[in-house]
């Protein structure tokens, strides 16, 4: 599987490049974003994974990610980052990103990360799919609204969206759990295959997002709802469910 890593700073880029190969990956360095974008307009289908500095030189990685994610829906980014507030976390994920990291990080935590959102692009591990509660259709309907889980598509009155692999595995996850009263802790486990502290807020940003995709009016969710003090909970009507 291959790697790209936009980093300016050298020293970092080569360390994860090298610990990157160690691990059986192959690793390509872009010192800044209009690099990593010539790299991925020559060879798009042949990475698997962005990793995304924020602060780089000739173009930032908030824009870089944005240009990234117009080229392709799925691929994932895991952005590695020393700015740590939560408004920049925010913006990378409103941007398009995945996951989020903070520098100076912990190596075993950052391949951890990156086997899952490797395993996640190339299909679920065996230990999600025994996690599931429920089966659900390729293609999942309630409301008026179709969830097509093989194309990506969410269609919302006849206008489609394609969806990140994450923000397709929350909701696929949500619908598994219809009805029940989940977590911010929770979801991260079971969604991220991570510890809840990590990152606090991305539950929260992937909900932002999936609410402006099918919910009329997102400051009054109908379907995923928020259960003050504790997470989350997705319903729908019973009567408009189809599994066809």
């Amino acid at each position: 599987m291959k790697i790209l890593i936009v980093e300016d700073e050298e020293a970092i880029a080569e360390g994860l490049k090298i610990n990157f190969e160690h691990e059986g990956y192959e690793a390509v360095i872009a010192g800044d974003g209009p690099t990593a974008l010539a790299y991925l307009d020559e060879d798009l289908s042949g990475f698997d994974l962005v990793i995304l500095d924020l602060m780089l030189p000739c173009m930032s990685g908030y824009e870089a990610c944005r240009e990234i994610r117009a080229r392709d829906e799925h691929l994932p980014i895991l952005v590695l980052s020393a700015r740590t507030l939560s408004e920049d976390k925010s913006q990378a994920f409103d941007c398009g990103s995945d996951q989020y990291m903070t520098k100076p990080f912990a190596l075993a935590e950052l391949l951890s990360r990156v086997r899952n959102l490797l395993a996640r692009r190339h299909g679920p591990p065996a230990a999600d799919a025994a996690r599931d509660r429920r089966k659900i259709p390729a293609v999942f309907r309630f409301d008026g609204i179709t969830v097509d889980f093989e194309k990506f598509l969410v269609t919302v009155e006849g206008s489609s969206m394609e969806l990140t692999t994450m923000e397709l595995d929350l909701l696929r996850y949500f619908i598994q759990n219809e009805g029940i009263v989940l977590s911010r802790a929770q979801i991260l486990r079971d969604v991220w295959s991570e510890s809840p502290d990590i990152v606090s807020r991305t539950v929260d940003n992937f909900v932002m997002r999936l609410r402006k995709i099918f919910e009329k009016n997102p400051a009054s969710p109908r379907y995923i709802v928020s259960i003050r003090g504790t997470g989350y909970r997705f319903s729908t009507s019973d009567d408009s469910l189809s599994d066809c």
